[in-house]
């Protein structure tokens, strides 16, 4: 093991598509190899599992978050072959320093800070979106919302750093915005508007990115589109925000259920999305869908709801 040093002239980021990031070294399987090499295969790994092996990764407590490339990471320990992170980007109540876990070494790369900190970044838009080399060759399919630092504007292209030197994206498929300010803030109904987009998109545990997400996954990425850094898990996201009375509910803002018709543990976050209904990432064989909530379970068990947008 090797207890981390830190340059303040190097970080290290993530180094593929989407780093899934694991409650241990033991929590992987063989059957999640398509997610653990470099390049990662998340298309084939998402797909390939059944709906029990991927019900295992919650129920047997193996998979915390992800991390999609690009994105910043504290490396706490090296033991072997995995990195002991923590994520700033994700806050956390398990760690003051951001959401903790462990990644495949071989998915993280150390880059010079000076070439990371660039004034303004590119935040990917679409659903998907190919990073090219120089000769407009695919390198890699990129999430929704990987942001990447940029060092080029071209009337059709972005040049961009990445962990694998310069890259190029497609003009029409990212969003410019100043580094420091940080995406835009926007409100509910842009919030609603970028998760509808995403309907029938298939519901993956620990999810982060455009290849599946989870609940929380789900109402994370579509405010961090809407420039708001929300915390990662559900429990947390109810206890932040600003309390909103049902009758008070706008679109954008985020509701909670429990079980024991709602005095339980918190088990899920969705969106409201107008006219007492709510978009979410459901479940482990369900998709993102608009679901009713009044004569359902979900009106049961209804437990808080809160607000983090504002006009």
């Amino acid at each position: 093991m090797i207890n981390q040093t830190f340059d303040e002239n190097e970080i290290w980021v993530v180094a593929v598509q989407v780093a899934t990031v694991w409650t241990s070294k033991e929590s992987t399987r063989r059957i999640d190899e398509p997610g653990l090499l470099n390049p990662t295969d998340m298309d084939h790994w998402v797909t390939k599992l059944t709906t029990e092996q991927k019900t295992a990764l919650c129920d047997e407590n193996r998979v915390q978050s992800q991390l999609l490339y690009g994105e910043t990471v504290e490396v706490t320990l090296i033991d072997g072959d995995w990195a002991q992170v923590v994520i700033p980007t994700q806050p956390s109540n398990k760690d003051n320093r951001g959401y903790p876990g462990w990644v495949p070494l071989i998915q993280l790369e150390k880059v010079e800070k000076e070439y990371w900190d660039q004034s303004k970044s590119a935040a990917v838009i679409s659903k998907k979106a190919w990073l090219e080399g120089d000769n407009g060759e695919k390198v890699m399919k990129l999430s929704y919302m990987t942001c990447l630092p940029v060092l080029g504007e071209h009337p059709r292209k972005i040049e961009v750093a990445t962990p694998n030197g310069t890259r190029i994206l497609p003009n029409e498929v990212v969003h410019i915005y100043e580094t420091k300010a940080g995406l835009e803030k926007k409100n509910g109904t842009a919030i609603v508007e970028a998760g509808e987009q995403f309907m029938d998109l298939a519901y993956f545990w620990g999810g982060m990115s455009s290849f599946g997400y989870d609940c929380s996954g789900f109402s994370y990425a579509t405010h961090k589109a809407c420039g708001y850094q929300i915390p990662r898990d559900a429990t947390e996201q109810a206890e932040a925000g600003e309390h909103v009375a049902y009758g008070d509910l706008l679109p954008g803002d985020l509701l909670f259920f429990a079980y024991e018709e709602g005095k339980g543990d918190l088990h899920h976050v969705g969106i409201y999305y107008g006219n007492g209904q709510m978009i979410h990432s459901r479940t482990n064989g369900k998709a993102v869908e608009i679901t009713n909530i009044a004569d359902t379970v979900y009106e049961k068990e209804l437990c808080e709801m809160r607000r983090y947008w504002h006009e």
